[in-house]
């Protein structure tokens, strides 16, 4: 492998593969923005404009209009920087997710006799190819057992920038951070649907079975055993996977971060045992089951996405479903953060940068590294 400069990182890159992204068609949804006071929605704390809740604060918050970013969203000099190793997978060497994809310019229709399930019939077997990057912080030394995260939907640099910042004022442990492509596509047919957005443990299996062991061995690093050292992050359908990888796996992860999840009724195959799919956390499945050692950070954004497909099932408005989220993890007495962004849509870049610092902060702030396994 080759070590090269790039916006003064060390980067390492493995062989290089190429693949081809079917075309997913474009799905318009209505752009309308919410009041956090509305009836029905969490009481919470509304912050002057351009603050973030404390990192020692629990609960629900409202945070202003205005998305600036964070000093630790940005490079600082004289702060060291980690080395960031990349490298890709073919799905081919998977024995979990050998492939599949959905016809470009298809979707699916609703069932009519339930439209709460969606019919698919253009999905069928393909490859693909990943790429998965991996921050080693400046600070890690070789050989020891370190504490880290995985994120969804490949390359996160911001995080990269975030950790190298917060690292250094020892906000956090020195960490390292992993992303994970996914597979292509979106929603129900997709490869990434598939991985992301099914209700088991099969994607936290993909990445404990297949993903973990090349990175120990082809980086030279240790990861921690300890769950209270293994966090989840993601946005969208990577923020409602990251919960259901812990959900499933709580013996593996007990820390989850979203932006905009996807709390929604988006899952496929269909499963009539969990026939809502993600919708069913707030629905039932977090009221109903004992509470699990997971600490949840949450965000969404007041023009977040409203009922982006063909169905109409009424389980499909991002921020009523990260609303009712809030309202069981408190009802369980979870502990969370949940951030309601006023001018922020799906996925809002800018609230990334002002509000990801104090959320990992808020995130790891009762870890302690005599907790890490040996």
């Amino acid at each position: 492998m080759k070590s090269i400069k790039l916006n003064n990182r060390n980067v390492v890159f493995g062989m290089l593969l190429f693949c081809v992204v079917g075309n997913v068609k474009p799905v318009l949804a209505q752009i309308i923005a919410r009041d956090p006071h509305t009836t029905g929605y969490v009481l919470a704390t509304e912050l002057p404009d351009g603050t973030n809740p404390s990192p020692n604060a629990y609960g629900n918050f409202i945070i202003g209009s205005t998305h600036n970013p964070s000093p630790e969203s940005m490079l600082q000099a004289n702060v060291p920087q980690g080395t960031i190793y990349r490298f890709f997978i073919n799905s081919k060497d998977s024995k979990i997710y050998p492939g599949i994809a959905r016809e470009p310019n298809t979707f699916g229709t609703p069932d009519p006799a339930n439209p709460a399930k969606l019919i698919v019939t253009t999905s069928h077997p393909a490859t693909y190819t990943r790429e998965v990057a991996v921050y080693v912080p400046k600070q890690y030394v070789t050989g020891t057992v370190a504490p880290f995260i995985v994120g969804a939907d490949g390359v996160d640099n911001l995080l990269f920038t975030v950790l190298d910042n917060l690292i250094a004022k020892g906000k956090v442990p020195a960490m390292i951070a992993i992303s994970i492509g996914n597979g292509s596509g979106d929603a129900q047919g997709s490869q990434r649907g598939l991985e992301y957005d099914t209700m088991n443990g099969r994607y936290a299996e993909f990445i404990e079975k297949e993903i973990l062991p090349l990175i120990e061995s082809n980086y030279h690093v240790k990861l921690t055993k300890d769950p209270t050292g293994r966090a989840t992050m993601g946005n969208s359908s990577g923020g409602s996977c990251a919960l259901i990888m812990a959900w499933y796996h709580p013996e593996w992860y007990h820390r989850v971060l979203t932006y905009s999840g996807t709390y929604i009724n988006q899952q496929w195959p269909y499963n009539p045992k969990i026939p809502h799919g993600a919708w069913e956390f707030h629905e039932h499945m977090i009221t109903k089951s004992k509470r699990k050692p997971l600490r949840i950070w949450m965000e969404v954004g007041d023009k977040d996405l409203l009922n982006p497909n063909t169905m109409r099932d009424n389980m499909h408005d991002w921020v009523v479903a990260n609303e009712n989220m809030a309202k069981v993890l408190a009802a369980k007495k979870y502990p969370y953060q949940f951030v309601f962004a006023r001018n922020a849509r799906h996925v809002e870049d800018n609230v990334r940068k002002q509000t990801l610092p104090d959320a990992l902060e808020w995130l790891w702030k009762d870890y302690y590294p005599a907790q890490v396994s040996k």
